[in-house]
């Protein structure tokens, strides 16, 4: 074989694409597609090309060579607070130089009104802040700052859409603290696409979260979200953050929980409570009294369990409402429970207990619009739908926490005694919990705890006796 022949095979070796891969998910194709098989994203299937013949390995210089751990200063990842108390607990004690905190939550949901608060406390604290923001005018963010009462001098703001002037802005300023609002709406024109599709926004987290490490300069993203409730964007963005922070809430209501989902520098189960109204957002450090109707008069129907947000014991209430059915088949409608569930304990009260659900329209909600998804509802929820049926309402001050089996026992949850203690604080007197679920020693004083093993014995003891 000549010379000549072998450097054009090599030569067409590495320009003959070799299939093609999704950027995000590594799924392979032999021919280009417009959206990935296996993530379903749009717009990341690239070439992949062999690698050249004899490539030999990247050569680099070391500018700081390693050292040994125990000489590594430890104060550069102390965490800094924001001045919220509430968004200080989920991001783990406040925000690390250097990091990048993604913040997602759909639209409306008050996600610009607590960064505008954020930064308004940070820069009262001596801080220098910058907010970009690319959906909105200055002025339209001074008219919000200026309802909550988040003015500061050294909050500076700029309306921009393009990634250049907005690295200019962070050259000029040097701020401590960088907030963009949001990511999706920022492109750069070195980037083919307009502002928001999976390569614009992978080109603007990538530049902005080097500024932030080059600058050790704290940073808050906003994200939007799916329809599914995911992130817009590319996977590799939820990857190359520090903090993932989700906003949650009902828009028909007042209430806002923020939980961390990715934390490096902190816990990931801690939840921040916000009550979101016209003059601004504010934490909430006791929420429960919000998902309490009024305890004064005993009313069938009702129970109070504890549920776990994170590692914080919230108190809800579960109401329930039986009726005869009017014809057809039986109305099951939830309201901040999951559907599923509240058919299976019905199902259990029906087998197990003898109360006749199954000819009556069942409607079972919660208070406050807390959303109760973990198994320790389930006793709340069939309390309350026995109360309704048998119209006897459940004794005052008494808590029920339990996850409810097929089988018709009560199995034990984890928490239970930060539950009890919970209950305990709030004044509650009474307590059923499962056989076995928690020590004598654990017992709050004042609470007195009952503990069964059947919900037909919990059925009996607070509603088929009376009292």
């Amino acid at each position: 074989m000549s010379t000549s022949t072998a450097s054009a095979r090599r030569k067409s070796a590495r320009s003959t694409p070799q299939g093609h891969r999704c950027t995000e998910c590594g799924w392979t194709s032999i021919k280009w597609v417009g959206r990935c098989g296996g993530c379903q994203a749009w717009g990341t299937v690239v070439e992949i090309h062999a690698a050249p013949a004899g490539r030999t390995r990247p050569s680099g210089s070391v500018n700081r060579p390693a050292v040994p751990i125990g000489e590594v200063d430890a104060r550069a990842a102390q965490a800094k607070s924001t001045g919220v108390a509430e968004f200080d607990r989920v991001l783990g004690g406040g925000l690390v130089q250097g990091a990048v905190a993604l913040v997602t939550g759909e639209p409306g949901i008050g996600k610009s009104t607590l960064l505008v608060d954020v930064a308004a406390r940070a820069a009262r604290l001596g801080r220098t802040v910058l907010y970009v923001t690319g959906e909105e005018s200055a002025a339209q963010v001074r008219l919000r700052a200026e309802r909550i009462g988040a003015m500061a001098d050294g909050l500076y703001l700029a309306a921009e859409s393009d990634l250049g002037t907005v690295l200019a802005q962070i050259d000029r300023l040097s701020p401590d603290l960088f907030i963009l609002d949001s990511v999706q709406t920022i492109s750069s024109t070195e980037v083919e696409g307009s502002a928001g599709n999976v390569s614009q926004v992978r080109e603007v987290a990538a530049a902005v979260i080097g500024a932030a490490k080059e600058r050790d300069m704290s940073t808050l993203l906003v994200g939007h979200v799916t329809k599914d409730g995911g992130i817009a964007g590319p996977r590799v963005l939820e990857h190359l953050v520090d903090v993932v922070v989700q906003f949650e809430g009902d828009r028909h209501t007042r209430l806002r929980l923020v939980r961390a989902v990715k934390n490096r520098y902190g816990p990931t189960d801690e939840v921040g409570c916000f009550d979101l109204g016209e003059h601004g957002i504010l934490g909430l450090a006791d929420p429960s009294g919000l998902f309490l109707s009024s305890r004064d008069l005993e009313v069938p129907g009702t129970s109070v369990t504890v549920t776990l947000e994170g590692r914080r014991p919230l108190v809800c209430e579960v109401q329930a409402l039986l009726t005869q059915a009017g014809g057809g088949s039986p109305r099951r409608t939830t309201s901040g429970l999951d559907h599923s569930r509240v058919a299976m304990v019905l199902a259990v009260l029906e087998k197990h207990v003898k109360i006749p659900v199954g000819t009556c329209d069942c409607y079972v909600s919660t208070v406050g619009g807390v959303r109760l998804s973990e198994p320790a509802s389930d006793l709340a929820t069939a309390m309350s739908v026995a109360s309704s049926l048998a119209d006897r309402p459940l004794p005052r001050s008494t808590v029920v926490i339990g996850e409810v089996g097929l089988a018709g026992e009560l199995r034990p949850t984890a928490g239970v005694a930060r539950r009890l203690a919970e209950a305990g604080r709030l004044g509650f007197t009474q307590a059923v919990v499962p056989a076995g679920s928690v020590e004598a020693g654990d017992m709050p004083r004042g609470l007195r705890v009952h503990q069964v093993q059947r919900l037909a014995e919990a059925v009996q003891g607070l509603i088929g006796s009376g009292r």
